[in-house]
């Protein structure tokens, strides 16, 4: 028999969250969601991707845009889609949640005829459940003919090629139809029409996981210990009894006289915030260990552990932590009960959760306001006028980037918006700038509130922040600079955003082989992690060296450092490129007037029509990209 492909494939229910923002409220008072991949199986095979195994998963969504979301983001977090048949008939699922208090979360249900409650024996590939070494069914898709012989059959090909089956209890009343819609939240009605449902299945499985109120259904008694009994009696599974904020217990042959009695893993005490998903970390964590012979007491920690992150956190799989975040955990703890509040943790689980982004970044800069301003003033041109040559500008670079991927805009909002628009149809990386241009101390072009407006913008745009900061400014000018930047990092961490400082300090001081460590060291002190830096050439091997330990031993998962160009000649920007080509931090460059400036010129005073604007853009930014990667390759040999 040949080696699994997968270590575990979930089959079951998978949906769109939406979750209410205002903690306290009715939902029927919400405001504003925020959405996420939901469903216990859809978690689970996101939740074990994110510790380590290889997951896939089998359900149904619709054909639109929610399913379109569930793939993409499933395929990001590196579940196995195969399985997943897109329904060209059914929407997909979607549940609304809230948080009114510290036991109370209301959800509603919209599953009448949905996509997931469609699945058929024929979604079934047998050549697919071999390839894993085990398959998780659920307990709500028993509740129904055709997704219970769906998972039956997927049961039996397990069973015959050897591989082990999982069975997560997953007791919702409501979609057994025990409960009215707006009782979501019941997770435990006595139903011994449900108890006798489950007993066949109990019989084929290796391992059986539920809260004491779902094994109080599938073992059809209110007593914790006989309903544990009953299902010895019927299996030979081991049990794992989760008990909350007690942690769980596992009983893995005979069933001792008292539920402390089995084998128990370290609790972890946090607040409650929110108790929805945390069976589906919980089991997550569960299986990272037992899917990899580990001892029941550590797959008991990891369960507890990573059912102690989603009850501390707002969503479902969003929050489920990641391997190295879980680690760091178990290993050093946390000062917090709050998880969320755990700015070390937090950080970790952004870094290994973020979208992905290409490993180096070319990029033409043409977020330039007043320096366009400027031109366009000189030769007598509208304002209006830029927002068309930022899109010329835009054509040139795709025209470079020819659809490959590590290239990339700065592109501003206030004369960029077409050209933002026209970036994302080259699926160009695009950071965009929130600094007032030209301001020191460091202020938002936009005022008021910067949350407010970096939720408008799109999640693939990085935030661009330039400050002028020098390390030996004034106090008063420094701790100011420090207060607008942590202001952009708690906006960008808050909204799931990258974040890419820009430190200019060479205009405003001498600009020595420590003065950017310096100021990186202060930004890093203050408790700033950017995904991105983007700095001035430096003038020495030595600066470069000091850059990169600094960032090095200050943030592991730092994404790099971009190289601005200043306006520079081409002939000093590529010695810019060779003086930074052996630094492996350093992973792409930003340059924009030296490409645009004369061109904007030319074009804005009407000497050059658009196709030629776009031709010289081209060719200055295409002569970069070689010279750039003639630097590195030589570098290499």
């Amino acid at each position: 028999m040949a080696d699994p492909q997968l270590d575990l494939i979930a089959i079951g229910r998978s949906s769109l969250d939406l979750y209410g923002q205002q903690i306290g409220g009715r939902l029927e008072d919400m405001g504003s969601f925020t959405k996420a991949v939901g469903g216990c199986p859809a978690n689970i095979a996101i939740g074990t991707s994110r510790l380590g195994l290889r997951s896939g998963l089998i359900t149904r969504v619709g054909d639109e845009q929610i399913g379109r979301f569930l793939l993409e983001q499933l395929a990001r977090e590196g579940v196995e889609t195969a399985g997943v048949v897109t329904d060209k008939t059914r929407l997909t699922a979607l549940v609304i949640l809230g948080v009114r208090d510290s036991e109370t979360f209301p959800l509603v249900f919209y599953r009448d005829n949905c996509a997931d409650m469609a699945l058929c024996e024929d979604d079934i590939d047998e050549a697919f459940i071999a390839s894993s070494a085990s398959v998780v069914v659920t307990g709500t898709h028993f509740a129904q003919a055709g997704t219970a012989a769906a998972q039956n059959k997927a049961i039996r090909i397990a069973r015959a090629n050897g591989r082990k089956v999982i069975f997560d209890v997953d007791y919702r009343p409501n979609l057994w139809g025990l409960a009215g819609h707006d009782a979501g939240e019941a997770r435990y009605i006595r139903s011994d029409a449900v108890t006798a449902h489950l007993a066949p299945v109990l019989m084929q499985c290796d391992l059986i996981v539920g809260t004491e109120e779902e094994l109080h259904v599938a073992g059809g008694s209110e007593d914790t210990l006989q309903a544990i009994r009953n299902i010895r009696a019927k299996s030979a599974a081991a049990i794992v009894c989760k008990r909350g904020p007690m942690g769980c217990v596992v009983f893995p042959d005979a069933i001792p006289d008292s539920l402390d009695d089995g084998v128990r893993g370290p609790g972890f005490p946090v607040e409650v915030y929110n108790v929805l998903g945390a069976g589906d970390s919980f089991m997550s964590g569960f299986l990272r260990g037992w899917l990899r012979n580990e001892a029941l007491e550590t797959c008991c920690a990891y369960a507890n552990a990573c059912g102690a992150f989603a009850v501390s956190r707002l969503l479902c799989s969003p929050e489920i932590p990641t391997f190295p975040e879980l680690r760091a955990f178990l290993d050093h703890g946390s000062p917090h009960r709050a998880l969320r509040h755990d700015r070390a943790i937090n950080h970790i689980h952004w870094a290994t959760t973020r979208p992905a982004s290409p490993p180096g970044i070319m990029a033409l800069a043409i977020d330039h306001r007043i320096q366009l301003e400027a031109v366009a003033t000189e030769v007598g041109a509208p304002f209006a006028r830029i927002n068309d040559f930022k899109v010329l500008a835009v054509q040139a670079a795709a025209r470079v980037a020819d659809g490959r991927p590590g290239f990339g805009m700065f592109i501003d909002g206030r004369y960029g918006r077409e050209a933002l628009f026209r970036a994302a149809d080259h699926k160009l990386w695009v950071a965009r700038p929130v600094e007032l241009t030209g301001s020191r101390p460091l202020d938002f072009e936009y005022g008021g509130s910067l949350g407010t407006h970096l939720i408008e913008w799109p999640t693939s745009q990085v935030i661009k922040c330039l400050c002028f900061y020098h390390p030996d400014d004034p106090e008063e000018l420094r701790l100011r600079q420090e207060r607008e930047l942590q202001r952009v990092y708690d906006a960008c961490r808050t909204l799931g955003r990258d974040l890419l400082i820009e430190i200019i300090a060479g205009k405003h001081g001498p600009l020595l082989d420590d003065t950017i460590p310096r100021v990186i060291q202060r930004i890093y002190d203050i408790g700033i992690k950017p995904d991105w830096w983007k700095l001035e050439p430096q003038k020495s091997a030595k600066a470069w060296d000091a850059i990169s330990r600094t960032i090095g031993q200050s943030d592991a998962y730092c994404r790099g450092v971009m190289v601005l160009g200043l306006e520079a000649p081409f002939d000093d920007l590529i010695e810019t490129f060779k003086a930074c080509a052996e630094v492996p931090l350093v992973k792409g460059f930003a340059v924009g007037r030296t490409i645009h400036i004369e061109p904007a010129r030319a074009w804005l005073s009407g000497t050059i029509t658009d196709a030629q604007a776009v031709d010289q853009m081209a060719e200055r930014f295409g002569r970069l990209v070689t010279a750039w990667g003639d630097t590195r390759r030589s570098k290499a040999a």
